[in-house]
């Protein structure tokens, strides 16, 4: 019996999402830039304002920033594709993380523990720096956006301020810009 197209696509879903969730290490962000990778550059199920689209959704969207895989499944097979995409994402590393716990309970306070977690750390942020690259081109607002994006960035980490704040400033100052024709 042969596979329908559609059974290929799901299929396709689970062998880019799957591996993908075990080396989600500091979060599904950490992912970013190889979900963009194997949706935009490999498989061409999304144009890359298209990914930009669907993770700034995913971003607003309440619950896990690893939902993008939800709307990228939906998008490329609808709604199968987004029920396939999602447990690929998430089925993985939860019975990884089951296990992990299991043992990470056993053992208190070991070296290897502490050992196993300070290598961690560089590699979460790296793939996290990583993600921040890939978004950071795919913006379409050119030099400005960039900039903007930069030092909404660099008030976040500084400064107490709340992020919707930022938002509404830089959406007043792209408006402001565009009206005097400078962007």
């Amino acid at each position: 019996m042969s596979e329908t197209p559609q059974t290929s696509l799901l299929l396709s879903l689970v062998a880019v999402f799957a591996p993908l969730s075990l080396v989600t290490i500091g979060g599904g962000q950490s992912a970013i830039a190889d979900i963009n990778r194997q949706v935009v550059d490999i498989n061409h199920w999304l144009s890359q304002a298209q990914f930009v689209d669907a993770f700034a959704i995913s971003r607003m969207a309440p619950g896990p920033g690893s939902l993008l895989v939800t709307l990228i499944g939906w998008q490329v097979a609808g709604f199968w594709g987004a029920v396939v995409a999602t447990i690929s994402i998430f089925g993985p590393t939860t019975f990884l993380i089951y296990a992990v716990a299991h043992l990470w309970s056993r053992d208190g306070g070991a070296r290897w523990k502490r050992a196993l977690e300070t290598g961690l750390r560089p590699v979460a942020a790296g793939m996290i720096l990583a993600a921040s690259y890939v978004l950071l081109q795919a913006i379409d607002g050119g030099w400005f956006a960039r900039a903007l994006a930069l030092a909404s960035t660099a008030t976040l980490l500084l400064t107490r301020v709340n992020p919707l704040l930022l938002i509404g400033a830089g959406v007043c100052i792209f408006l402001g810009l565009h009206l005097i024709g400078l962007v």
